[in-house]
C-alpha cells in the first residue's frame, strides 16, 4: 500500500487555469500525486471535502520591519499573520527596517533573523537608494529577489528617495545583474509641493492629504519609470498601483518591448477615498485610496489580466504613529497580510466564480512566481512541486474582530469586515503551519532566491 506524509482528499484543486476535484498527496514536502482518487494511507490525513485547495499565497511586497523595528511589526508576528491569511512565502522590503537592507552585511543580518523567526519561506528585497548605488552587485550576489526604488520620500530618512537619475544607474546595474527593479511610483516633487501648499494653509485633514497625492502625481512617475526601464533594458516592476490609467500606461510601454509589470493590492480593491473618512488613519496609504469609479475599473482590469501580481503592502507601525490631528503626520501603512487576500478572494468568486478563483490562484502565486523566477518550485498544485498548499472554505462565514487579529499591534481597516473566504489550513512544503484557527509548529522558514538556467 502507497504510503504518504499528507493525503487531502475531496478537495476541490485550484490552479490558474482551472478548477477540478481532486485528492492530493504530499511526500518529503513535494506533491507526488493528483488524481480524481487516490488509494492509500497517510500520516496526516485532511478531510477536504467541500473546500478548495490553491497553492500556497505568495505575497511579494510586505514590511515587517525587523531586524531594527521589530516593535512596529517584526518577522515571528508578521509571518504567523500572514500564514493565518493562506501564506506561505513572502517577499521582504529593505525599509522599514533598521538599517534597511543596503548591503550585504544587512542582507545577512535580516536573512539570520529570518530564518530564527519565520514561520514561512521568505525572500528578501534589497534597496536602490542614492547612497548604496556601489553596493547593488553585492546584495545580489547575497541572493536579493530584486531591488526597490522610491520616487517619492519614504517615510523614513534612512531610505532616501531616488531622482531619475539615481533610478537609471540603478535600472542599469540592476539589468546587469539579472534582477527587477520594483518602484514606488509618485512624483516627489508634485507631492511634496502640493503637501507643503495645504499644510501652509492650515489644511491637515484627511481629504487634504489624499488631494495632495492626485492620480497625475502617479501617473508623472510612472512615465518616467518605464522611459528609464526602455533605455537600460530594466525588468521593471510597478507596485501598488491604484488606478487604471497606470495599466494603461504599462500596457502601451509592453507594446513598445518595454519589460515590465504591474502589481496592485487587495485595499486598491476592496476600499475607496472615501473609506478613509469612514475607518479613519488605519486606511492611510501611498499612494491613496481612489475613487468608487476608478476601484470598479481595477476590479475589470484584475479580471481581464491587465494586472499581474497581488500584493498586500502589509506596513504597520505603533498605535502612537496612527494618530495625530495633521493627517498629513500620520504613518501612512495599511495592516492586512491576514485578511486581505481572502477578502479579495471572496469578492473575486462572488463577480467571476470559477475565473475569479482560477484569476486569484494567478495573481497570488502561479504569476508570482514565475515573475520572479522561482516557477520551477513554487506557485502551482502540481506534481514536483513545493507542497505550498491553502485550503479555503468558500461558504464560510467570519467576522474580523480585533482580538483575533495576529499582528503586534491590533490595528486594520478591516475590522468589523465579513469574511466569506475563510482559510483553515495551510501548509508550506508538506507541514502545517496554520490549523483549526491557529498557528501551528515553529520557525521553518528558507530563504528563496532567483532561480537559475539551468
Amino acid at each position: 500500500m502507497t504510503f504518504y506524509d499528507v493525503l487531502f482528499r475531496g478537495g476541490t484543486v485550484v490552479t490558474a487555469e482551472k478548477l477540478f476535484a481532486a485528492d492530493v498527496a504530499v511526500v518529503d514536502g513535494r506533491i507526488v500525486a493528483i488524481e480524481s482518487r487516490l488509494e492509500g494511507s497517510a500520516a496526516e490525513l485532511v478531510d477536504a471535502s467541500g473546500l478548495h485547495l490553491f497553492p500556497g499565497i505568495i505575497d511579494a511586497h510586505i514590511h515587517f520591519n525587523e531586524p531594527g523595528r521589530e516593535d512596529w511589526e517584526g518577522i515571528l508576528s508578521g509571518s504567523r499573520s500572514l500564514a493565518a491569511g493562506g501564506g506561505t512565502l513572502f517577499f521582504d522590503m529593505p525599509l522599514n527596517a533598521a538599517p534597511p537592507t543596503l548591503d550585504r552585511e544587512c542582507f545577512t543580518k535580516k536573512r539570520a533573523c529570518a530564518e530564527a523567526k519565520s514561520v514561512l519561506d521568505f525572500a528578501l528585497w534589497g534597496g536602490l537608494t542614492p547612497i548604496n548605488l556601489d553596493t547593488m552587485e553585492e546584495l545580489a550576489d547575497a541572493g536579493a529577489i530584486g531591488f526597490k526604488a522610491f520616487m517619492s520620500r519614504s517615510g523614513t530618512s534612512d531610505f532616501p528617495h531616488s531622482t531619475p537619475g539615481v533610478l537609471k544607474q540603478g535600472m542599469k546595474t540592476a539589468a546587469s545583474c539579472g534582477l527587477p527593479v520594483a518602484v514606488h511610483a509618485e512624483d516627489d516633487a508634485m507631492t511634496q509641493a502640493l503637501a507643503e501648499e495645504r499644510r501652509g494653509q492650515g489644511k491637515i485633514g484627511w481629504r487634504d492629504y489624499l488631494d495632495s497625492r492626485p492620480v497625475e502625481a502617479e501617473l508623472c512617475a510612472v512615465r518616467v519609470a518605464l522611459e528609464l526601464a526602455g533605455e537600460t533594458g530594466c525588468d521593471l516592476h510597478i507596485v501598488h498601483v491604484s488606478c487604471p490609467e497606470a495599466l494603461d500606461l504599462v500596457r502601451k510601454a509592453r507594446d513598445r518591448g518595454v519589460r515590465v509589470t504591474a502589481e496592485t493590492c487587495p485595499h486598491y480593491l476592496l476600499l475607496t477615498d472615501e473609506s478613509v473618512g469612514e475607518i479613519g488613519a488605519s486606511a492611510k496609504c501611498a499612494p491613496p485610496l481612489r475613487d468608487a469609479a476608478r476601484r470598479e475599473e481595477m476590479w475589470e482590469r484584475l479580471r481581464a489580466g491587465s494586472i499581474d501580481t497581488l500584493g498586500s503592502d502589509h506596513s504597520p507601525a505603533p498605535p502612537e504613529m496612527k494618530v495625530s490631528k495633521d493627517f498629513f503626520a500620520i504613518w501612512g501603512g495599511i495592516s492586512g497580510c491576514q485578511h486581505a487576500f481572502p477578502l479579495a478572494l471572496a469578492e473575486l468568486n462572488a463577480r467571476a466564480g470559477a475565473d475569479g478563483l482560477a484569476r486569484f490562484s494567478a495573481v497570488t502565486a502561479t504569476s508570482v512566481a514565475v515573475r520572479f523566477g522561482i516557477g520551477r518550485m513554487k506557485g502551482r498544485m502540481a506534481e514536483g512541486f513545493d507542497a505550498d498548499i491553502t485550503l479555503v472554505d468558500l461558504q464560510g462565514r467570519e467576522r474580523i474582530a480585533a482580538e483575533r487579529l495576529l499582528y503586534r499591534h491590533a490595528i486594520t481597516p478591516y475590522a468589523g469586515f465579513e469574511l466569506r473566504a475563510v482559510v483553515r489550513g495551510t501548509w508550506l512544503r508538506g507541514r502545517a503551519v496554520y490549523c483549526d484557527g491557529k498557528v501551528v509548529g515553529d520557525a521553518r522558514g528558507r530563504l528563496v532566491t532567483r532561480e537559475r538556467e539551468p
